[in-house]
């Protein structure tokens, strides 16, 4: 019986250890039945910030990482809605765990709408935040500058090409430019606005200032800012030379001594000036009888006119000629001498023609007679004033260089011998003048046409003297009746006429201050100069 029970302990023991790992077993059962399985994350999207044309700022916040470790994060992002990890535009990794993380998006086109999207993967997969819609900036403009084309003194032509706008519309193109280097359109010397949007455009450049050099740019805006192109450099062309037609100081039956000054030379150098010539009105170098070339340069410069014809009036101006162009004088005009005269004692005089008469174009300076007898020279005061009978001539001051210039002082009774002139001329008498006043427009106007041009014997003005005939009336002054002294050079000249009126004389004078000839008398004891006439 002992034994009996005995062998029947072990199995009763073996049974309970079963039932106990039985009820152990079924309760873990029921806790692993009761755990809850791991999920996708949950996570939202930030806003889009810091936006330019290529790149922004967003993010996400995981907020609970579904039960099991966060193994990846960022924002995914493209131009179709919903992008993904395996479908986008671009993708940023940001770490790992739960919580807010910032991401940068880069590569961006310009103007364009993109979706983003926070992601966040685990174990059990890959979970995304909203969805943000959001649009990359625009960028400035891509322009090019053009070659300036076409200039003159003051314009140029040029432009540009708005080849890129941006992603924004184009509201202004144009070009500015400057003496500067860069030229802006806060810093310039002038722009224009040439309409608006992509493409090609020209641009007129005006108001510019001669022979500079100028820097240029395209420019274009649009509403990220403005853009420039590549910079052309050009510089404008010169202005003519200017320029101021010397008066004909000498002239005979077929030369002249002309000239002029160059007063500017227009912004780049004078490389030729001189004269041109020509029987016609304003005559040009392409245009004309002749001309000279008198070096380079500004200033004043000498010419000499050759070749001329004699008796015949021409036309003169000056020129010069630079980079940019020609510039001329302005006109004046001359006659050529008739021909020439010869007196006792050899000194030969230039003749001018003027109307129908023919008169020496200088006065008188012979010291003898036609008939070879001398005249008597007088130098003192006293003696020329109480001289009553005898011819005589003296220079002014006794100074005979001034006789070279003015010719000689005579008296009455030297005049009255009608053996002053060369054989076949004669003092010119109260008619001959006459004639001559009233051929070039009457004696209000007659000494201006009649005077020698300038200042170098006439005191200033010397008013309106133009010798339009080669007369030069030189102002010699005269020998005074009172007491026999000089008087009045550089003034005033006075020629005496053949013709007695009584126990006066006609005579004729010119002054610096009138463009007049004065016809009056005076006592037969003045000093005066004397003017031939042919017979």
């Amino acid at each position: 019986m002992i034994k009996q029970n005995l062998r029947f302990i072990p199995l009763l023991a073996i049974a309970g250890i079963l039932t106990i790992i039985a009820f152990g077993c079924g309760k873990e059962d029921d806790d692993m039945n009761d755990k809850k399985p791991a999920e996708v994350a949950t996570l939202t999207t930030a806003s889009v910030s810091e936006v330019t044309s290529t790149s922004a700022k967003s993010g996400g916040n995981i907020t609970n990482d579904g039960g099991a470790a966060i193994t990846a994060r960022g924002v995914v992002w493209g131009t179709s809605e919903n992008p993904t990890i395996t479908s986008n535009s671009g993708i940023t990794s940001d770490g790992t765990g739960t919580g807010t993380f910032t991401s940068n998006l880069s590569g961006l086109d310009p103007g364009t709408a993109y979706y983003v999207r926070a992601y966040a993967t685990n174990s059990e997969g890959t979970a995304y935040g909203n969805q943000v819609p959001f649009s990359a900036g625009a960028q400035p403009p891509t322009v090019t500058t053009a070659e300036i084309v076409d200039k003159t003194t003051n314009l140029a032509i040029g432009g540009g090409e708005v080849t890129d706008d941006g992603a924004s519309q184009v509201t202004a193109r144009g070009v500015v430019w400057s003496t500067s280097d860069n030229p802006t359109l806060d810093d310039n010397d002038g722009f224009t606005t040439d309409d608006a949007g992509t493409g090609e455009f020209t641009s007129e450049l005006t108001g510019l200032d001669p022979a500079t050099a100028y820097y240029v740019r395209a420019y274009a805006t649009n509403s990220a800012g403005t853009a420039y192109g590549n910079q052309v450099q050009f510089s404008t062309d010169a202005l003519p030379p200017t320029v101021i037609t010397a008066e004909i100081a000498d002239s005979t039956e077929n030369s002249a001594i002309g000239g002029g000054e160059v007063t500017d030379d227009g912004g780049a150098g004078v490389t030729a000036r001189g004269v041109v010539w020509s029987t016609s009105e304003n005559p040009t170098l392409d245009d004309n009888d002749g001309f000279t070339t008198d070096d380079a340069g500004t200033g004043e410069f000498t010419s000499e006119l050759t070749g001329l014809d004699r008796e015949t009036t021409y036309y003169v101006r000056a020129y010069a000629t630079n980079s940019g162009g020609t510039g001329y004088g302005e006109q004046v005009q001359f006659t050529t001498l008739y021909g020439t005269v010869t007196d006792a004692d050899d000194n030969v005089y230039l003749v001018v023609r003027i109307g129908d008469q023919e008169w020496m174009a200088e006065n008188l300076r012979t010291t003898k007679y036609n008939d070879g007898t001398a005249i008597t020279n007088i130098t003192g005061d006293s003696q020329w004033r109480d001289n009553r009978t005898t011819g005589a001539y003296c220079w002014y001051d006794n100074d005979e260089s001034n006789g070279e210039i003015y010719g000689a002082i005579y008296n009455w009774l030297a005049v009255e011998t009608g053996k002053l002139c060369p054989t076949g001329w004669r003092v010119a008498s109260d008619e001959d003048w006459t004639e001559l006043t009233e051929f070039l427009g009457g004696l209000d106007v007659a000494g201006g046409k009649l005077k020698e041009v300038g200042t170098e014997h006439w005191n200033d003005p010397n008013e309106g003297a133009t010798d339009e005939y080669g007369f030069r009336a030189l102002p010699g002054g005269n020998r005074d009746i009172l007491n026999g002294s000089f008087t009045l050079k550089g003034i005033i000249g006075f020629w005496y006429t053949s013709t007695a009126d009584g126990a006066n004389i006609w005579y004729r004078a010119m002054s610096n201050g009138s463009t007049g000839v004065t016809r009056a008398r005076a006592a037969s004891d003045y000093g005066f100069y004397v003017r031939c006439i042919k017979e």
